[in-house]
């Protein structure tokens, strides 16, 4: 490999050589540990991705619209938005819902919203993805809930909650409980779910949003797996046996715009999440193997000239797919500027279809394995990501990393040098700071105004008008006991959803007894 007169990176830091022509380790076999060629032997030739398209907005009722098109439109998985209210646990009727109903998200204050949202759609037909994490537990209960009305065999449905609230911390800001209960109620969603809804996913591990808080490739990919293995460690203290609670776990990535680096990330994860589940005791092949969603990069979007975000979000999903994702959403064009319009969503979806089905990167399994540059890159990308890894173990894992700051400073700092490099003009963002151009056109938006909360609180008045509020009562008396006593808190959930206790009501009660993180 000989150097460039001028030196180039990837945004992680990773020197770029000019040519690769040093022979290469061999990465090994599809479907055999240590999984760096894919989780499945034939790959897509078997079964495509999972092809998801994140959606929720204003009230259930349209948000269900919605839901609908995109199903007509060839979507095969659904992927909920939540409000920011129903993210931290507040009714739309609290004062602290203000301004915020249904703005980011669709919002659901009790089972009677989860009904409307899926009228028409049977759950044991669909898999669910929901981007939730410190109200995980209430929702995944109203998603049982129904399900359980609907006849369903709740022991075959199968979805995704998020539930990752350690990058809560780092990253996001959407926690609402200190780190130690909410460590607890992950768990006990692991246990229960392992007894009662063995399909279903318990955790989707998120790099997504470390990413698009500022952190590099590489970081997302450390911090991730760092956060992992917290979350392996909390359930085997609590008991449970990581062949088991392993196979149900699985992790989201972004996907930015150096095509390579980020292949490099998505095979050099699988390789490190067998080494890591392999040194805690799992021993079953399918409790060694990452599976991932993949999520076009929302912060790579620019406002101007937002077409170009088009040719974006089609680098990146090619990317997710070349790197061996499980399941892929591709943004619209238009969400620099508001929520994604309808035409936006049906690009975005169609962008992943072309990818399947005209470009040939679903032909073969793993098309850039024994690529020299590819394969030299995802030994880069680990060895950097072991390094991170190494430190955080150091200062006693993920949780008290964050608690000292630390992976908060090092995204930060990441996202600093970052926005530096674009006004210097050393990053070259194509319409933003080279090959602009006078502001054509305004591209429509897609506004979601006020009287939402108008609309959500007559329903929470009415509901509360028809539930036996005694009921009620017992319910969230339950829950609180079981939060003091250590119980496992899901039955008691989900009890209370289908009492049609409120989202706000049941996270107030354990807001009584785990107080609120600060």
């Amino acid at each position: 490999m000989e150097d460039q007169k001028k030196p180039l990176y990837t945004d992680s830091g990773i020197a770029i050589g000019t040519l690769y022509t040093a022979p290469v380790k061999d990465p090994g076999l599809p479907a055999k540990f240590p999984f760096t060629r894919g989780v499945k032997e034939d790959m897509y030739r078997g079964r495509l991705w999972t092809m998801r398209q994140y959606a929720g907005f204003s009230t259930a009722e349209e948000s269900n619209k919605r839901y609908h098109f995109l199903l007509g439109q060839g979507t095969t998985g659904l992927s909920v938005a939540f409000d920011l209210p129903t993210q931290i646990g507040y009714d739309s009727d609290d004062e602290m819902s203000e301004g915020e109903v249904g703005k980011v998200g669709v919002a659901i204050d009790s089972l009677k919203d989860i009904e409307i949202l899926f009228d028409g759609i049977k759950l044991d037909e669909i898999t669910t993805s929901m981007t939730i994490n410190a109200t995980a537990s209430i929702l995944l209960a109203m998603y049982i809930a129904l399900a359980k009305k609907q006849g369903a065999d709740i022991s075959k449905i199968s979805g995704t909650i998020q539930n990752d609230i350690l990058k809560e911390y780092a990253a996001r800001g959407t926690y609402i409980y200190p780190p130690k209960p909410s460590m607890r109620l992950i768990t006990d969603i692991f246990e229960y779910c392992g007894k009662e809804v063995p399909k279903w996913n318990t955790i989707s591990i998120s790099g997504y949003h470390i990413r698009e808080a500022g952190s590099t490739a590489v970081q997302e990919l450390a911090f991730t797996l760092a956060n992992g293995k917290a979350y392996c460690k909390a359930a085997i203290e609590k008991g449970l046996e990581i062949n088991s609670f392993a196979k149900r776990l699985s992790f989201f990535f972004n996907a930015h715009n150096n095509l390579f680096e980020e292949v490099a990330k998505f095979r050099a994860a699988r390789k490190m999440w067998a080494q890591i589940t392999k040194e805690l005791g799992a021993t079953d092949p399918q409790a060694q193997m990452l599976r991932f969603h993949t999520q076009t990069g929302g912060s790579t979007l620019t406002a101007q000239q937002p077409e170009n975000n088009i040719m974006r979000v089609t680098i990146q999903a090619m990317a997710a797919v070349l790197g061996g994702t499980q399941s892929l959403h591709t943004n619209g064009f238009d969400e620099a500027l508001s929520l994604p319009t309808e035409n936006a969503a049906k690009i975005a979806l169609r962008t992943q279809q072309v990818i399947a089905f005209e470009s040939g990167a679903a032909d073969t399994v793993d098309p850039l394995g024994g690529s020299f540059y590819v394969e030299a890159l995802t030994e880069e990308v680990e060895n950097a990501a072991w390094d991170y890894i190494k430190k955080i173990d150091a200062m006693g894992g993920s949780v008290s990393a964050i608690e000292q700051g630390y992976i908060q400073q090092e995204i930060a700092a990441s996202a600093y040098k970052y926005q530096k490099d674009i006004e210097k003009g050393d990053k070259i963002i194509v319409g933003v700071n080279k090959f602009t151009s006078e502001a054509g056109p305004a591209t429509p938006g897609f506004k979601i105004d006020d009287s939402i909360r108008i609309v959500q609180t007559d329903k929470l008045n009415k509901l509360k008008a028809e539930r036996n509020n005694e009921e009620v009562k017992k319910c969230l008396e339950t829950i609180n006991e079981f939060a003091v006593n250590g119980n496992n808190l899901m039955p008691a959930i989900i009890q209370a959803v289908e009492s049609y206790a409120t989202l706000g009501e049941i996270s107030h009660e354990l807001r009584k007894v785990f107080g609120e993180f600060n």
